[in-house]
Formats: C-alpha cells, sequence, structure tokens
C-alpha cells in the first residue's frame, strides 16, 4: 500500500508512540495535509459520534491511542484500563465498518498473553491462558479489539491488522511516577538519588522477572510497515526478540548513569509476568520488520533526552 496519497487518521498523536509514527508517515511521502491527528484535548474515542465524525473520508486508521501506565496505573486504575481501552477499540471499529474504511491498524500488547506462556512468546498462544493479575485488565480490552478486528474482516471484509507490542522506551517515554513503565521509572529513581545523593535506590520486586523493550522509533518503523504491507488476520509480535531480567536492567542503567549506590529490592512489590520475550519471526517474514536500535545505545539516548527536557 502506496500511503502518500492515502487520508489517514492517526490516533494518540500525543503519546510515546504517536510522535515517531508521524514522522514516519511524512518520512514515507504522505502529505501533512492528509493526516488527521487526534489530541486528547480535543477528541473523546470513547464517544461513537465523535469516532464517526473522525473517521469519516479516512481511508487507513492507525490507532495508538490507549489508557496505558506500568504495573502499578494497572493495579490502581484496572476500571479505567479496560473501559477505556475497550471503548475507544469498539468505537472506532465499528465506525470504520459503517465508513468504509480501507484499513485499521490496531495496536495490541504483550500484556495480552497468558501469565504462564513459553518462551519466545508466539502469536499462537495468546489464547492459551488467562494474563498476568496485575496487567489483565488491560490486556483483555487489547485483546478484544483483535477478537472484533477479525470478527469484522470475517463478517464485513474490513481489513483489520493487529500488532502485539512489548514495552517501548525511548526519548519522550513517559516519566510520571504514577504512569510510568519500568526504564522511566528507574531513570527517574536514579537521577533523584544521584542529585540528593542518596546511598541507595528501593526497586521494585524481586529483580528475577524478565522483560523485552523496543526502542520507540524502531516500533514506529514497525507500525507504518504492517500499515503499507500487511493484511491478514493472524496478530503479529513486534519486538526486539531479547530478554533482560529487571536486575540486569537496573545494573544497566546505574552503570550508564553512573550511580555507584546500592539497589535494595522490594519483595512487597510485585515483579509481574515472570518472563516476557518474543519471537517475532512472523514480522520479519510478513512485511520485513527487525529492531536495529543497540539496547545500550537506546538507554543512553533515553536518559540523555530524560536530563534535557
Amino acid at each position: 500500500m502506496d500511503l502518500r496519497r492515502k487520508k489517514i487518521f492517526l490516533t494518540g498523536v500525543d503519546e510515546f508512540l504517536g510522535q515517531p509514527v508521524y514522522r514516519k508517515l511524512l518520512e514515507r511521502g504522505a502529505l501533512k495535509e492528509n493526516i488527521l491527528i487526534q489530541h486528547y484535548k480535543d477528541y473523546d474515542l470513547r464517544e461513537m459520534a465523535r469516532c464517526k465524525k473522525l473517521v469519516k473520508g479516512r481511508e487507513i486508521i492507525i490507532h495508538l491511542a490507549g489508557r496505558v501506565g506500568g504495573i502499578g496505573f494497572n493495579r490502581e486504575h484496572p476500571g479505567q484500563a479496560f473501559y477505556d481501552n475497550a471503548a475507544m477499540a469498539i468505537n472506532l471499529l465499528e465506525a470504520c465498518r459503517l465508513e468504509g474504511v480501507e484499513k485499521f491498524v490496531g495496536i495490541g500488547t504483550v500484556c495480552s498473553y497468558p501469565k504462564f506462556t513459553p518462551t519466545p512468546f508466539k502469536e499462537d498462544d495468546l489464547w492459551n491462558g488467562y494474563p498476568e493479575e496485575t496487567n489483565a485488565s488491560y490486556g483483555l480490552a487489547k485483546k478484544m479489539m483483535l477478537a472484533q478486528s477479525q470478527a469484522y474482516r470475517q463478517e464485513y471484509g474490513l481489513n483489520a491488522v493487529h500488532l502485539l507490542m512489548v514495552n517501548l522506551y525511548g526519548p519522550g517515554d513517559d516519566f510520571n511516577p504514577k504512569s510510568s513503565h519500568v526504564i522511566a521509572a528507574l531513570i527517574l529513581k536514579i537521577a533523584e538519588a544521584k542529585e540528593q545523593n542518596f546511598p541507595f535506590i528501593e526497586a521494585w520486586g524481586t529483580g528475577k522477572a524478565s522483560r523485552e523493550f523496543l526502542y520507540v522509533e524502531d516500533a514506529a518503523e514497525g507500525v507504518v510497515l504492517a500499515a503499507e504491507k500487511y493484511d491478514k488476520p493472524e496478530p503479529v509480535n513486534m519486538g526486539a526478540g531479547r530478554e533482560i531480567t529487571i536486575k540486569d536492567l537496573t545494573e544497566t542503567l546505574c552503570r550508564l548513569m553512573e550511580y555507584k549506590g546500592e539497589i535494595r529490592w522490594d519483595a512487597s512489590r510485585p515483579d509481574g509476568q515472570p518472563r516476557r520475550v518474543l519471537d517475532v519471526s512472523r514480522a520479519e517474514k510478513e512485511f520485513g520488520f527487525k529492531a536495529k536500535t543497540d539496547f545500550d545505545t537506546g538507554l543512553k539516548k533515553t536518559i540523555e533526552w530524560f536530563y534535557k527536557r
């Protein structure tokens, strides 16, 4: 699909992934005047009437908007995480059907996978169990977007595709301690400890859980590639294909930020899912996506952005 002349609606442009995707679309030759962007202050996608008006005349919808946060946010606001994400997707997909939209690209999450999934996670294992409890509401809401996408493809012929995204990191990340993910939260803790000469930082959990992280610019490239080249009903993992324990991640950030203090683990806090790493072979096979950014390089760029922001 040639995006250069397409009329595109990009939701969630104010979010972490939104601006990089917007830039990638422009780099591909999409015309600025043909890209409608959604700012939260202007449009509430939980309202059907608003969604119908926004998608009218659009050919491609790229749905990045979501109510998202780290383990702390998801534990405290499971109702918000479920309703807001489910309502946005339900309304947008129904509006796409009614208005005859050509293609819908939905961004799902690794949190949709069952708590105990063989690693690396394969897309075929997605429905083999219940998600990890602290992220279940968010993961299930996004999973319903996939179910709706496949149902609408089957009944109405809507070309809806679904990308299962791992945790993102990079410049522009959310450093609000109430909603940040683990990399941003740790960078903030370490920076504050250095500034105030604290002899230790306190990290959540035991450090034994593992995660996979995808640099935000790589993620944006994958989203645009999927918009251009992927047209099948099966979901696609989007990740870097590498795994790191939270303990090793914390020690790496301390090294990069030159913090010499102690790391204390608060085991009363949840680890979340025990392990997370994706099989990313389908993305490379179907639309040529492969993460390019070295992890240390990406972390350094994130730290630099944090201090300059």
